[in-house]
């Protein structure tokens, strides 16, 4: 994780804050998608094997 903290460091030297903020407005939809994606993932599965 340091690195991606130097990144947004360096990004935001640059540019001001705007684009440290969109990287992690990016990666907080990412996370946000792949955390309710794993959730339905696990419903259908979970129902055959318990018959």
């Amino acid at each position: 994780m340091p690195d991606t903290a130097a990144l947004l460091a360096a990004a935001s030297e640059q540019q001001g804050l705007g684009n440290a903020l969109r990287i992690l407005l990016i990666a907080g939809a990412a996370l946000l998608a792949w955390f309710l994606l794993r959730g339905y993932r696990g419903n259908g599965a979970d129902d055959h094997d318990n018959d």
